[in-house]
């Protein structure tokens, strides 16, 4: 008796073991981007309150930090993840850049997310 095996449209197959370890690391480096991301956005509300509507935001003095922190994490996730999958340093530089820019860790995190999980065939995993 002969097991049929999914046909992968004449790719290798992908060990187990490394979409496991990919799929670990899409999931890290889209919490991440998500976090990155939220966090610039309040932090371009924050200076939109001090610098344009001269509002007291002292309450707010910590998004900057918290998300500097965030963004340095961010960077060490897309490394990890670039690493893993095998980016070439221009696909690296804009993921990293895309937690500087707000709304774009939204849109790259969307775009690297389908890229991985098809060339990973993360979704059989």
């Amino acid at each position: 008796m002969t097991t049929k095996t999914p046909s992968t449209g004449g790719q290798p197959p992908i060990h187990p073991e490394r979409q496991r370890r990919v799929k670990t690391a899409l999931r890290i480096f889209s919490i991440s981007a998500w976090v990155t991301g939220a966090l610039l956005l309040l932090l371009v509300v924050r200076m939109i309150m001090q610098y344009v509507l001269h509002l007291d935001v002292h309450a707010l003095a910590w998004v900057a930090r918290v998300h500097g922190l965030a963004f340095i994490v961010f960077l060490m996730a897309s490394l990890n993840l670039g690493t893993k999958a095998r980016w070439s340093a221009t696909e690296w530089l804009t993921t990293a850049l895309s937690g500087i820019v707000p709304v774009m860790s939204f849109i790259i995190e969307a775009m690297r997310r389908r890229e991985v999980t098809e060339t990973f065939r993360l979704d059989e995993a």
